[in-house]
């Protein structure tokens, strides 16, 4: 009889291992974001906040490929469990090719939008010049980013996580040593940061197609895996997810249209308040990363009560550590703010989110695990439900209740009281998936 997943082992011993790698990764990416917006607020406030209005569309490319990461993972480990190291290849071929083009497309269309995009999220005229030099490098950038991605989700849905978190590691402090080459040196200003970027993955790319290509990992042949049947389980799997990666930078696109409604200024406090939060959550976005393909193999031995166990263990130590990072944050504002902001408008502003809105990062982190492993329990409608609930009931309505109440502070409260009643009711949308999973195994 087959020693079921995981059976002798210490669930926690394993999380870390798995997670550890990715953890620098996601680290160094973060490192290199932030230090951007520190070089770009450098330009001028102007510039930072034409970097804010990317944000969100930013996320809503990330989105996508998240959700095409997930079918990656979800396609490949299934192969290879049911011992078809063959057809995993072809499947990580045709995902890296689909999802490439796919964000190619998306890419196009929001550089034809752009003009009308900058406006519905209250772009004044005097920003459209920098946004106007910056979007075209951007773009470009985000669509090499999602290149690199897709083969860092092929590594991993085969069992290996250090060499993608070794890119990301490489890949970041080549951007970071770029930055201030190519912004100031240079004299390319906000472009600069862009062009940083692209540098930098194609270096990254170049490194991880020749490995996983060296492993095996990744081929092409329609006739050993025929295209239609492969791209319908393809966005079968992906569609559900990539709707609920979608979904925040829907969001944010409302979020940002109604900060803009402030000013300049709390436009860029927002932005820095953006590179903080993604700074503070990188350990919960690499567990996102390292928890589903344990999750997925355990729930396929069905062994549903180590499952619990596993989310029990990442959930505990993403409460305990959030709130510690909220406290850090809350102590040091008063020195970290006025280093990042560009002038005394933006450090008000931003000393006031960090009064009141890392404390909530804790029940944000929970929320982000029970969406991850909802998709990893093959519960992708559960997911979406839980996605859709944290940002269009919880967190938007609580922002544009707070800002009509008490401006940018009220703003900054709705976010916390947002984010905490989303993490208890994910939390609850959890617990009731896994009980159905249990009671229709014991049927």
């Amino acid at each position: 009889m087959q020693k079921k997943y995981l059976a002798d082992q210490s669930l926690g011993r394993v999380l870390f291992s798995m997670t550890w790698p990715m953890l620098f990764g996601v680290i160094a990416l973060m490192s290199f974001q932030l230090v951007d917006s520190i070089f770009i607020s450098m330009l001028g406030m102007q510039q930072l906040a034409a970097l804010g209005f990317t944000l969100p569309l930013q996320q809503l490319l990330i989105g996508v490929q998240i959700g095409i990461g997930i079918a990656a993972t979800a396609l490949i480990s299934k192969a290879l469990g049911a011992n078809d190291p063959e057809r995993a290849k072809y499947m990580g071929g045709l995902v890296a090719l689909a999802g490439c083009c796919v964000s190619l497309l998306l890419c196009f269309v929001i550089w034809l939008l752009r003009l009308p995009l900058l406006s519905a999220l209250g772009a004044s005229p005097e920003l459209l010049p920098f946004t106007e030099s910056y979007w075209l490098p951007w773009l470009s950038s985000a669509w090499l980013g999602a290149f690199l991605y897709f083969a860092n989700s092929i590594s991993r849905a085969n069992g290996d996580t250090r060499l993608p978190g070794l890119m990301m590691v490489v890949t970041s402090i080549i951007n970071m040593l770029l930055d201030p080459l190519f912004i100031f040196t240079f004299g390319w200003g906000l472009p600069g940061a862009a062009y940083a970027t692209i540098v930098a993955c194609i270096l990254g790319s170049s490194i991880m197609y020749s490995r996983i290509l060296k492993r095996q990992w990744l081929g092409f042949n329609p006739i050993k895996l025929p295209i239609k049947p492969a791209l319908r389980e393809i966005f079968n799997t992906s569609a559900p997810a990539m709707l609920s990666q979608l979904m925040p930078g829907a969001a944010a696109l409302l979020a940002t249209r109604l900060v803009a409604g402030f000013g300049g200024s709390a436009i860029a406090a927002w932005t820095l308040g953006s590179r903080l939060e993604l700074f503070s959550i990188v350990i919960v976005l690499a567990l996102t990363m390292a928890l589903p393909p344990m999750v997925g193999r355990l729930l396929g031995s069905q062994q549903l009560a180590r499952v619990h166990a596993l989310v029990m263990i990442a959930v505990r130590f993403v409460i305990g550590l959030q709130v510690l990072i909220g406290l850090l944050w809350l102590a040091s504002r008063g020195l970290i703010a006025p280093a990042l902001a560009p002038n005394a408008e933006t450090e008000m502003y931003l000393l006031s989110y960090m009064l009141w809105v890392p404390i909530s990062y804790a029940a944000l982190g929970v929320c982000m695990l029970m969406v991850s492993v909802c998709n990893a329990l093959g519960m992708p409608m559960r997911a979406v439900l839980i996605a859709t609930l944290r940002l269009f009931v919880c967190y938007l309505p609580a922002l544009w209740l707070g800002a009509l109440l008490a401006g940018m502070d009220g703003l900054y409260a709705g976010i916390l009281t947002g984010n905490i009643a989303a993490g208890m009711l994910s939390w609850q949308l959890y617990k009731q998936g896994l009980r159905k999973l249990q009671h229709t195994a014991a049927v």
